[in-house]
């Protein structure tokens, strides 16, 4: 069981908190069409240096990061994209957590024996592969080596400093012309790496629930070029 959060202090117990009023932050994320697959990604958060990050950790979340990794661009789905390690629950897997634990073991060789899990949040769906997903709340306790572990799958694995992705100058608008339709939604550029989509989404949710979120200037429009 994990510990009461009225006990803790600093960014761990922030987020068990925002996880404990997560209801209701799908809103703004289209429908998903019957028979979607169900799926997990892992919201890891660590500290920004290899010091373990201990239960009773102070640090606040300016001082934290987020693992993050960049598809391949051959991939059918989200191709190129940066995203989660995550992907589709397998017949093996007992649970959501079980399939994000498994999938990022997979995609980044970080060990999930130093993965402490903090909740599972509400699913969302992600209309655009047919998905129900199930993020995975995570505090990076002992933190281990990652890297993209078949190119063919993920081409880039970093960890990304919250600090750079709550500055508002970081901050922008997306928006992806398709088919006659425009699709807008909250974005972040990171050094020239653009974080968009349902990331993005699910970060800007995240940030917002938690309390972290710095106003930014929503009207600065980006166009997403596939």
């Amino acid at each position: 069981m994990s510990p009461d959060p009225d006990t803790m202090h600093g960014a761990r117990a922030e987020l068990l908190a925002t996880a404990q009023r997560s209801d209701g932050w799908t809103k703004g994320f289209p429908a998903v069409p019957m028979g979607a697959h169900p799926a997990s990604v892992l919201v890891l958060f660590g500290r920004l240096d290899s010091i373990p990050a201990r239960t009773d950790e102070r640090t606040v979340a300016a001082d934290l990061d987020v693992l993050l990794q960049r598809r391949a661009a051959t991939l059918s789905s989200h191709p190129g994209q940066v995203s989660f390690p995550g992907g589709r629950r397998e017949e093996q897997d007992a649970d959501a957590i079980a399939t994000a634990l498994r999938e990022a073991q997979e995609e980044t060789g970080l060990d999930p024996a130093g993965v402490e899990v903090l909740a599972t949040l509400p699913e969302i769906p992600l209309a655009a592969s047919n998905h129900l997903v199930t993020p995975v709340l995570g505090w990076w306790r002992s933190p281990s080596r990652v890297v993209a572990v078949d190119h063919a799958e993920t081409v880039d694995v970093f960890r990304v400093p919250v600090a750079q992705l709550l500055d508002p100058e970081t901050r922008f608008t997306s928006a992806l012309h398709r088919m006659g339709q425009t699709f807008s939604g909250p974005a972040f550029d990171v050094d020239g790496t653009i974080v968009w989509g349902f990331t993005a989404m699910v970060l800007d949710a995240l940030f917002d629930a938690a309390g972290w979120t710095q106003p930014w200037d929503r009207t600065v429009e980006r166009p997403i070029e596939l």
